[in-house]
Parts: C-alpha cells; sequence; structure tokens
C-alpha cells in the first residue's frame, strides 16, 4: 500500500507549523479559523487523513466510549443508541458497542478493555461489583444509564449513574388510577433484581398504601414482548373479578399487554381495562395504542450522561447519581375523568389469537 500524505506535508503547504495541523484535527483543540481553513484545504488538496490511532498512543487517549447493552428489545433503547452516539461524535468520539448475554457484562469485560477506551456508558445491562472494582483500577468511568449501581458497597461508590425519576413515575400512575376510580389495580413486573423495575414498583405501592389500597394482582414479563403476553393472560385469568386496570413497567410490555385484552380475551381499553406504560417510545403513540405512559426524557438524559462521562474521565472527579424528572402523558388507553365504571363481569374466556397476527408491534 502507497504510503499517504503526512502532517509534516500538510503543514508545509498550508504554511502552519505541524502543531497548528495536529490542533486542527483535535476536537476541542484551539486553534483559529484562518489557520483551521489553511489546514483544511491543504489536507483536502494533498488526500491527508488524520491517523486517530497514532493519535491516541500519543494523547494516551483513544476517544472511544464503549456502550454496552444487554438487549435490543425495548424500542425505548434504540432511542437512547442514536442519541447518545450522535452527541457523542459530534465531540470528536466514537462509540463502540457490545451486547453482553446476560443482564451482568463481566462476560465481554476483557474485549471492552481491550480497546484502551475513555469511558463505558451501560444501558439495560447491571454493573457487577467485579466490573465496577476492574474499571476503576484502570480508570475508566463507567455511567449507568437508566439504572443505579449495585447495592455493594464499592460499585456504589465507584460507579456514576442517570435514571429518571422512577419512584416519582410509579407514584403518579398510582395516583392517576385511583382518581379515575380504579380500585382492582394490578401491576405487571418487568426484571425483578432490575433497579428500574424496583423503584417503580415502590412508588407505586407507596401511592397506593398512603390511599389506603393495595395491588390487586401482580404478575412478572420480564421486559418480554412474549413473557408479557402471558404475565397479561394469567392476570385476567385468575378467580374472582377481573382487574380494572394494570401497571406495566415499560411501554414494550404494555403494548402486548392492550393486544391480548383486545385480540384474545374480548375486553375494550379504556373502557374495560385501563393501561398505563412506562418510557413514552414511539410506538405508545400510534394510533392502534394511544398509551398513558410515563415519559422519560431520553435527550435529558443523554445530555446528563455525556456531561457526567467527561466529569469522571477527570482524575478528581467523584461518582454521583442524577435523577431526571419524569411526566405523565395521557392518551386514550386510560378510563376519562368522570367516566362511569364498567359493571363488574365475569373473568373472560380467552379466545383463540388471530391467526397470522404479528407477534410484536412494527414486525
Amino acid at each position: 500500500m502507497k504510503p499517504g500524505p503526512t502532517a509534516q506535508e500538510v503543514a508545509r503547504l498550508a504554511k502552519v507549523s505541524q502543531s497548528a495541523v495536529s490542533r486542527t484535527f483535535t476536537p476541542g483543540a484551539s486553534v483559529s479559523e484562518d489557520t483551521r481553513n489553511r489546514v483544511m484545504i491543504a489536507a483536502k488538496t494533498l488526500g491527508y487523513r488524520p491517523n486517530a490511532m497514532a493519535r491516541s498512543l500519543i494523547t494516551g487517549r483513544s476517544r472511544i466510549v464503549a456502550l454496552v447493552m444487554s438487549y435490543l428489545e425495548n424500542q425505548f433503547y434504540p432511542l437512547v443508541i442514536e442519541k447518545l452516539s450522535q452527541k457523542l461524535q459530534k465531540q470528536g468520539y466514537h462509540v463502540l458497542m457490545f451486547i453482553s448475554d446476560g443482564d451482568e457484562t463481566d462476560g465481554v469485560l476483557d474485549e471492552i478493555l481491550q480497546y484502551q477506551i475513555d469511558g463505558v456508558v451501560m444501558a439495560s445491562a447491571m454493573l457487577s461489583p467485579h466490573l465496577a472494582r476492574q474499571c476503576a483500577d484502570v480508570g475508566v468511568p463507567v455511567v449507568l444509564f437508566n439504572r443505579v449501581p449495585d447495592i455493594s458497597a464499592f460499585a456504589r461508590h465507584s460507579t456514576s449513574s442517570v435514571t429518571c425519576n422512577n419512584h416519582r413515575g410509579g407514584e403518579m400512575v398510582a395516583e392517576l388510577l385511583l382518581e379515575r376510580g380504579h380500585r382492582r389495580i394490578a401491576f405487571l413486573a418487568g426484571l425483578e433484581k432490575s433497579s428500574t423495575n424496583l423503584e417503580r414498583e415502590r412508588g407505586f405501592n407507596d401511592a397506593l398504601a398512603q390511599a389506603g389500597a393495595a395491588v390487586y394482582r401482580r404478575a412478572v414479563g420480564h421486559y418480554s414482548f412474549e413473557r408479557a403476553q402471558e404475565a397479561a393472560r394469567a392476570l385476567f385469568a385468575g378467580p374472582g373479578e377481573r382487574p380494572d386496570a394494570v401497571f406495566v413497567a415499560n411501554d414494550h410490555m404494555a403494548i402486548a399487554v392492550m393486544d391480548v385484552l383486545r385480540q384474545e380475551l374480548g375486553l375494550r381499553v379504556p373502557q374495560d381495562v385501563s393501561v398505563v406504560g412506562f418510557d413514552d417510545v414511539p410506538q405508545a403513540a400510534w394510533g392502534a395504542y394511544r398509551l398513558t405512559t410515563v415519559v422519560q426524557s431520553v435527550e435529558a438524559m443523554v445530555e446528563a450522561t455525556v456531561e457526567l462521562l467527561h466529569e469522571q474521565m477527570r482524575e478528581d472527579a467523584r461518582p454521583r447519581n442524577v435523577v431526571i424528572p419524569c411526566r405523565v402523558v395521557e392518551r386514550d388507553s386510560v378510563r376519562a375523568a368522570g367516566a362511569p365504571a364498567p359493571a363488574p363481569k365475569p373473568p373472560p374466556k380467552p379466545r383463540a389469537a388471530r391467526r397470522g397476527a404479528a407477534s410484536r408491534p412494527g414486525a
């Protein structure tokens, strides 16, 4: 392969120093507009491209951020990937994505650290104490997105996080459903041990208890579309009166629940059953669902994550946790204020799902 033009050649053609060429291609470095223009014209004329790997050896910074995910099934996380990647790329960073086998990421730890990364963002994945310690030992900051650190003392005091106010979100859902006259309110959990599910459920239960109420029925959907469908069938197959409302731990599962209620059980949403989700993914606003849900601001959470990541790259930084406010957006899946409650009915008999129905929205 023929060697390409060098930075020295660009400097000679642009009539600037070699350090000016280096600063021009270093994100955030100080260089005058005139110098930048001259360097860019010379580089284009010669066909010069800076060697990012060589620069990383000089600066000790790879400008690579590892993004670790354990699943992408939830429509919320593709949005996170898009917004986070765009934000970091505008700042001259490259995003290297890893998919872990399970909810914990120790299996990809060695591979991640081989790339001499500048930081780690973990979304839809849990940080084990072992991984937290390994990253701390090599000086790699870790920011958890939509998760909080493990309860172990080391992970808690060495790792930063960005979440929405999941506890308050759960409270607001309970307050809304109680205000609309619901009394047999079910909860469909996500992953039992995930901090998002724990906080949403805790806030939900706290608000119910404050009003002298309690969860009527409970099931677990594991943040999975298919398992949420199974859980919905179980919630409405029990003895006695069926639930008159369901709070679902995320929108992905809430859409699955609505499909089962309407297509298999012949129930109307919201006339027979109100459904509330959490996240406000784009599909929640689709005309077929019009899902009432708790809004997690992806933009605000991504902005806080990037700021926190830069902060944690400094040697004197201390880990901290950022909590972003959330709000409820009301659409058509919750009974309107003042609407009469339907007369009690016996549990509906499941009917066969329509042949050829899609297994998930957008499939």
